[in-house]
């Protein structure tokens, strides 16, 4: 069988890594280069097959049908035209080209479930990021249905495995810093990944504020938010708006329960549960989504957006 050549800019992060397993073990894609400048020559043992790093400038972009970039926020875009310039479709996994991030392209945002009819044909995707995966896709039936109270505040409290923060060395995502503890961080509603959600709210045509608080859990990999959504009224069937909105979608698990990490992790899926809160005065609901923040959050929705751009099944190479 005639595979299609892909390359993984940036192969020895975390998301690099799990994008060079997922292309390794996918029936239709075959890995073509996979760079990591700080270690250029070194060998990998990833899917049970051995990699060799190779540095950026060596990379045979032109060799490739598709290039996913899992390099730096601030560092990916340039690579993005290179390989662009190159004949080669791209999806970027940073921040560089999302919305919200003043970039002035038109890169679809590939959050598949929202925005399909733009990614097949697209020279270049805007994967997005962890925790807005997460969020979005378990607000966005109520934003677009009117069901949110206008002028009112989503409140999110969200925590990731010590995955999301890279791979760079950091004294404090030490082991000995984190085990046993659980801590806030980007306090005071000024986490880089609000602009690009509240960009998406925007374009929902919702009038609400996000209020968004990350945590740090000790764990290697996961999200878990919990979210409070003020309602224009009492939802009569409180899960009726996922159901019509995802009803079709392979990677969106509705439950009838909060969702734990367990449920999620090494899965390219977003499990959904919502609830009405009781003792208020007015209607509100609280939502509780998890993901895999290196999987659905990253690599695996990368990847899906991928499938997509390569008219290959979607779900192909996906663990679901």
């Amino acid at each position: 069988m005639h595979k299609i050549p892909v390359g993984v800019l940036g192969a020895s992060g975390y998301a690099g890594r799990e994008l060079c397993q997922l292309v390794l073990r996918h029936p239709a894609l075959e890995l073509t280069f996979a760079t990591a400048n700080e270690r250029r020559g070194q060998l990998a043992t990833i899917a049970g097959r051995e990699l060799r790093f190779i540095a950026g400038d060596d990379a045979p972009l032109a060799a490739a049908e598709l290039v996913f970039s899992a390099l730096p926020h601030g560092a990916s875009s340039e690579w993005v035209a290179r390989a662009a310039a190159e004949g080669c479709r791209v999806v970027d996994l940073s921040s560089d080209l999302r919305p919200g991030n003043d970039y002035a392209g038109n890169a679809p945002y590939g959050l598949t479930e929202l925005a399909r009819p733009a990614i097949p044909n697209a020279p270049v995707v805007a994967n997005p990021g962890c925790y807005p995966t997460a969020i979005l896709l378990a607000i966005a039936p109520l934003l677009s249905e009117g069901l949110v109270e206008p002028g009112s505040a989503i409140s999110i409290v969200a925590a990731s495995g010590v995955t999301g923060a890279g791979a760079s060395p950091r004294p404090d995502l030490l082991f000995a810093e984190i085990v046993e503890d659980y801590r806030a961080y980007a306090v005071g509603n000024a986490h880089r990944h609000l602009p690009e959600m509240r960009a998406m709210v925007h374009s929902l045509g919702a009038d609400v504020d996000l209020i968004f608080t990350p945590h740090l859990l000790p764990v290697s990999r996961g999200i878990l938010a919990t979210i409070t959504v003020p309602l224009v009224a009492p939802l009569g069937d409180v899960m009726a708006p996922w159901r019509e909105a995802y009803a079709a979608e392979p990677f969106v698990e509705l439950s009838d329960r909060a969702p734990s990490l367990r449920d999620v992790v090494g899965r390219n899926v977003v499990r959904i549960h919502a609830t009405p809160l009781a003792n208020v005065r007015r209607p509100a609901l609280l939502i509780v989504s998890a993901i895999d923040n290196l999987m659905k959050g990253a690599a695996g929705q990368a990847v899906q957006n991928g499938n997509l751009m390569l008219g290959v099944p979607e779900a192909q190479g996906l663990p679901s």
